[in-house]
């Protein structure tokens, strides 16, 4: 039988499969190609800064769990995302958007110019990749009650304290404009309802400045236009809640080993 992780529905869904037919045209030989996943919120970081920043792209869907030579060439680790930028290859979500930021240097910048703002910037963005996202898959995957409470304190306080990280005025992480620390957080946000539904979890209450800034981030255009439809996002969940998927991700938490 062939892997739970390989039956993965195999296109986006709603709002996203919009966004994905408005940049389904071969790129040009000085455009971007983009090797996404719907499903996976690495990718999503990216999209949401291609959109963002208004940089023409083509998007190429992979699966990664089918590990196709070609993709290989671009991705060795065969996992997504992925870019291929006039005809060279890159990998690695945050090497991306910064390597974006700095190859389309004429377009909305995602990071401030003010070297004390963007150093407070990449340690958000260190506390997200060090803490948000661990326990989230933490209380995703943990099957045991004790051990999903645990992982509910911990996910809860890694958030408030993104939230006391942010702006006071907010409402985005560095002020009026949203920003690079805000799109790396957000793919996570857009997968609270599955928290909600079935690890009773419940983000209104982490505290004033990360609701404010929930609200914020998932009221933007690009964030709407990278979402599938939510039963899509339950199917490959589903695989996470019963602690069977396969992935990269989900094997180094069921190791308790740091996230690929």
């Amino acid at each position: 039988m062939a892997s739970v992780d390989k039956s993965i529905h195999p296109t986006a869904s709603g709002r996203a499969l919009k966004t994905v037919e408005e940049h389904s045209r071969p790129a040009g030989s000085d455009e971007l190609v983009f090797y996404a996943g719907w499903f996976c919120p690495f990718v999503q970081r990216v999209w949401l800064a291609l959109e963002e920043k208004h940089i023409p792209y083509q998007y190429k869907e992979e699966n990664p769990y089918k590990k196709d030579a070609d993709f290989l060439e671009v991705s060795p680790k065969g996992l997504v995302p992925a870019i291929k930028w006039r005809g060279k290859p890159l990998h690695e979500s945050l090497v991306i958007l910064n390597f974006l930021e700095d190859a389309y240097a004429d377009t909305p910048p995602l990071l401030p110019k003010d070297p004390y703002a963007r150093a407070q910037a990449a340690l958000a963005i260190d506390h997200v990749s060090k803490a948000v996202v661990p326990a989230f898959y933490r209380l995703l995957q943990r099957q045991d009650a004790e051990e999903q409470a645990d992982a509910r304190t911990e996910l809860e306080g890694a958030l408030r304290r993104f939230g006391e990280m942010a702006d006071v005025e907010g409402p985005f992480f560095a002020g009026g404009g949203v920003g690079m620390a805000d799109l790396v957080c957000a793919p996570w946000v857009a997968r609270f309802p599955i928290l909600e539904k079935h690890r009773g979890w419940d983000a209104s209450g982490i505290s004033p400045r990360f609701s404010r800034w929930m609200s914020a981030i998932t009221a933007r255009p690009a964030y709407v236009a990278t979402l599938s439809e939510p039963e899509r996002y339950e199917e490959v969940y589903g695989r996470y809640l019963r602690d069977e998927s396969h992935s990269a991700v989900a094997q180094s938490t069921r190791a308790g080993r740091d996230l690929p």
